[in-house]
């Protein structure tokens, strides 16, 4: 069993007083800014920037750290807790949410609660008593610190019950890929289905992939959302051995150019704003840009130093290799139905062979989704992008960092430098001399200068067209998938009708690389009942049901 620890204001010695005891800890805890990293965690420690920030130490221990106001935080925490460890910023109108992430006899630690918090805490359903330890004398304030053991004013539903640790997961890029590595190391059986005869030949299959976050004023929903996904994957690549090292890549930073004058005021609006540590962004001035890229740039950018880029197809493989033998790969096999029989699903090929089955399928083929019959009615779109690539023979900008603006430059790897991608709504599934020189247009636009000017006029025509998955509003989907021929009438997500045991990753647009790690992690959450990698109101904004939500409530 899982043991889950809330603690309202973070306390290193707590931590490691929870980790010493035997078996899983999924420790939750607030800070206003994080403190300094306890010994040992250097490499794994968050930034300090607001939100949610999952830390997997091993298979046994999960820290989430909360960054922000305890007010603002709490009401978006989602978790069944054992035990509470409750500081003085805890006030009595946050008893009733606390009773509500409180299992039957979760045990609560209250330092020198004044009295209108032992009354509220009461009143939620706690029992209060003083705790052996200390007397009225001995805090400040001569209020005693306080335990108190949770037993419910009201009937609680029973506990859900544990999954059937089998899974049959449909695509191998990098959504499949990733729920393929976290479900394995949370000790599940995984068959992966793949049409093609390797990993990541599909939207997954270009020679880079850009890592960078998003930046807003507001800050919002997308901007909260990449956030999260791209420190949590930079935390998992280096846990699985580092970018350049375990799969091919470089994090050699990241360099946004401002579209123009009124652009740049944006941007460094953005930074003043949210004030981010220098290594998560900042701001580097004309000069600075264009000694970066090696040509004059009028306006500057965000620079995302830990940002770069890596290999889909090499991070595919580098995650399922870790997988071990808890993974069957089955490979050249298309998955054109479903149905589900005897409490498991039946995934079958061509001429109704069967594949596989398990009690739980994950639909993470992209755009390929769409031919199976439980998920036709997602909204979602094929949006078709070509890159350039550029031989070393044709003299492309050898940079020392990705640089984009309205398209993307990258270092050299291999002799290969890549430049794109367009955004078109067409099937094409060929290489075009137009998609080309638009590229070629952009690039000169990011790095002036008669050199690149001229590839449009020298470079071969060479590069890879892929099909990104999109929805409507350009977010992940990431949980149960909505079952829309058994749907009424709806007003929360709570009421949209699911189908049993089966669940998507769908939707990663261009931003797979940094979308996937998470988006597997909330998934296996989800299926195991634990606590969310991310806040109520964005986990909402991934669930699958949204779409079919917003239909009926327009209908109603």
């Amino acid at each position: 069993m899982m043991r889950v620890v809330l603690d309202t204001r973070f306390s290193g010695e707590r931590f490691a007083a929870a980790r010493a005891q035997r078996g899983r800890l999924h420790y939750i805890a607030v800070a206003a800014a994080l403190p300094p990293p306890p010994e040992g965690m250097q490499a794994l420690w968050p930034l300090n920037v607001p939100g949610f920030h999952r830390v997997i130490v091993n298979d046994e221990v999960t820290l989430d750290l909360l960054v922000g106001a305890l007010d603002a935080l709490l009401p978006q925490i989602t978790a069944r807790v054992n035990e509470f460890h409750l500081d003085a910023a805890v006030t009595p109108a946050m008893a009733r949410t606390l009773a509500k992430l409180a299992l039957q006899g979760a045990v609560l630690h209250a330092r020198a609660p004044d009295e209108a918090l032992v009354w509220a805490l009461t009143a939620a359903g706690f029992a209060c008593r003083i705790a052996p330890s200390s007397s009225a004398g001995d805090t400040a304030g001569g209020a005693p610190d306080i335990a108190a053991v949770y037993r419910s004013l009201r009937p609680r539903p029973p506990a859900q019950a544990e999954p059937v640790r089998r899974a049959v997961v449909i695509g191998a890029g990098l959504a499949g890929s990733s729920a393929a590595h976290r479900l394995c190391a949370r000790g599940w059986q995984v068959t992966l289905v793949e049409r093609h005869a390797r990993p990541a030949q599909e939207a997954s299959g270009n020679l880079a992939g850009i890592f960078m976050p998003l930046l807003s004023k507001d800050d919002n929903i997308p901007t909260r959302l990449s956030r999260a996904a791209y420190l949590f994957a930079l935390r998992e690549w280096r846990r699985l051995g580092g970018v350049g090292r375990a799969f091919e890549g470089a994090d050699c930073g990241v360099l946004q150019l401002a579209r123009d004058q009124r652009h740049a005021l944006v941007q460094q609006e953005a930074l003043t704003t949210w004030n981010y540590p220098l290594e998560y962004a900042r701001w580097a001035d004309a000069q600075e840009a264009s000694a970066l890229i090696g040509a004059a740039t009028p306006h500057g950018g965000w620079l995302f130093e830990q940002g770069g880029w890596a290999r889909p197809s090499s991070l595919c493989e580098a995650m399922l290799d870790a997988c071990g033998e808890r993974l069957q790969r089955v490979f050249c096999a298309e998955a054109l139905s479903l149905r589900r029989v005897d409490g498991e699903w039946q995934v079958r090929g061509a001429d109704g062979v069967l594949i596989a089955q398990a009690p739980t399928v994950i639909l993470a083929s992209g755009a390929g989704a769409g031919q199976l019959e439980q998920a036709n009615e997602l909204p979602l779109f094929k949006l078709r992008g070509q890159v350039t690539h550029l031989a070393a023979e044709t003299r492309p900008p050898m940079l020392p960092l990705v640089v984009c603006r309205e398209a993307y430059v990258t270092p050299p790897s291999n002799g290969i430098v890549c430049a794109g991608a367009t955004y078109d709504n067409d099937d094409d599934p060929g290489l075009r001399a137009s998609s080309q020189q638009e590229n070629l247009a952009r690039l000169a636009e990011i790095i002036p200068g008669e050199e690149v000017a001229a590839l449009a006029r020298t470079a071969p025509l060479a590069g890879r067209v892929g099909f990104r998955c999109a929805a409507p509003d350009r977010l992940p989907l990431a949980g149960a998938l909505p079952d829309y021929p058994n749907a009424g009438r709806l007003e929360f997500l709570s009421d949209v009708p699911r189908h049993e045991g089966l669940h998507c990753l769908l939707g990663y647009a261009s931003r797979g690389l940094i979308w996937a790690p998470l988006m597997a992690e909330l998934l296996v959450a989800q299926l195991e009942h634990t606590p969310p990698p991310l806040e109520a109101q964005l986990v909402d904004a991934l669930d699958p049901g949204r779409f079919l939500l917003k239909q009926r409530r327009r209908s109603q």
